[in-house]
């Protein structure tokens, strides 16, 4: 007979979970495994809702397990640590973001691109090494091993940078990846939500010219004033877009709804990159083209490996780079997941795990 979630490791745990595909959370008891010699326990103190947690809650990607812990934005204070743990010790500041496992014997992994192993282990609603589902952030405790956790620095605020962990490295792989960090460069930043805003800080991080590429003329005075873009861009005015043609070395596209690709890929100078860390739902529709008549390049990126998401959380303290959040207690996550399907929030939720999860 299957053993429960509560039955299946030592360390009683508790969160709010999701049960089935209409996606609501409830108080959820379960459990996490001891801590292994590798391994790093800590007390969560926040957690982002990042938009994959709604999808993965409503099974709208088809790979849910249920019951599912969402919340890969996971920061905390350490607690207990393995024998055999050499970074981490006793009351640092932690944090966990969207992998917890990998092979580690791969050439992906070798070259510290975990997040592209074939084995890649989720934080949450996956299978993990011993054969338990893994349980993500929206809980009172996490256990990782060593080499899945990051130190948090000391004067970045754990709220504000809990995003960092999902949105952050999302955007900052893809600036380091293509070679779209040289100061002077033109960048621009389609979509102005969760990814866009922290892609405009750190793309600013880097020194380089950024335009923000949205739908909504009102978002203007916010991209500009508040994030310091330096240009704004309504998609949706050809004459807007017409004089910015031939204008960007490269693109960071956030939008995970289906929209068109030939306006964008006319932005970009010859050579140019278009990187896409949306996700939408149905194919689109690519223009060969112009990217022929260019030598442009289309590609993807898709969150980024250890190694590369501890450096972008110190270089995030270095320059204090953090996302702009609203801040929830536990039981406001429903309402909070309906007004994301929405889009009504400037620009991440975060749950203050610490002070509101209350045990059932």
């Amino acid at each position: 007979m299957a053993k429960s979630a509560e039955q299946e490791h030592p360390t009683k745990a508790f969160g709010w979970a999701a049960t089935d595909t209409s996606g609501v959370l409830s108080p959820f008891k379960f459990s996490r495994r001891e801590t292994g010699e590798k391994d790093v326990r800590f007390k969560v103190l926040y957690c982002g809702i990042c938009h994959s947690d709604l999808h993965m809650a409503k099974n709208d990607w088809g790979m849910s397990t249920y019951p599912i812990v969402p919340g890969h934005e996971i920061v905390g204070i350490v607690t207990e640590v393995g024998s055999k743990v050499g970074k981490f010790k006793v009351g640092d500041r932690v944090g966990v973001g969207c992998v917890v496992g990998a092979c580690h014997s791969c050439d992906i992994c070798d070259n510290d691109l975990e997040n592209y192993c074939p084995k890649m282990i989720f934080t949450y609603s996956a299978p993990y090494h011993d054969g338990t589902t893994t349980y993500g952030g929206y809980s009172d405790v996490m256990v990782a091993e060593e080499r899945y956790v990051v130190r948090i620095p000391d004067n970045l605020p754990l709220d504000a940078g809990a995003p960092l962990l999902c949105a952050g490295i999302t955007v900052y792989s893809p600036l380091q990846h293509f070679g779209l960090t040289k100061p002077g460069m033109h960048i621009g930043v389609v979509g102005l939500g969760g990814l866009g805003h922290v892609a405009v800080k750190f793309a600013k991080g880097f020194g380089v010219k950024v335009t923000v590429i949205s739908t909504s003329p009102s978002k203007k005075k916010e991209a500009i004033e508040h994030l310091g873009a330096d240009y704004f861009l309504v998609s949706r005015e050809p004459d807007q877009m017409q004089a910015a043609m031939g204008t960007m070395d490269g693109i960071i596209d956030t939008v995970s709804a289906v929209h068109p690709l030939l306006p964008l890929i006319g932005l970009l100078k010859f050579q140019g990159k278009l990187v896409m860390v949306g996700g939408p739902n149905r194919p689109l529709e690519l223009p060969v083209f112009p990217l022929l008549m260019g030598r442009k390049v289309v590609a993807g990126s898709c969150t980024g490996g250890m190694k590369e998401t501890q450096e972008m959380i110190d270089f995030a303290g270095k320059h204090n780079i953090t996302a702009d959040v609203e801040v929830i207690p536990m039981d406001y996550v429903n309402t909070a997941m309906e007004r994301l399907e929405k889009a009504d929030v400037k620009y991440r939720f975060v749950i203050d795990i610490g002070n509101t999860l209350k045990s059932a």
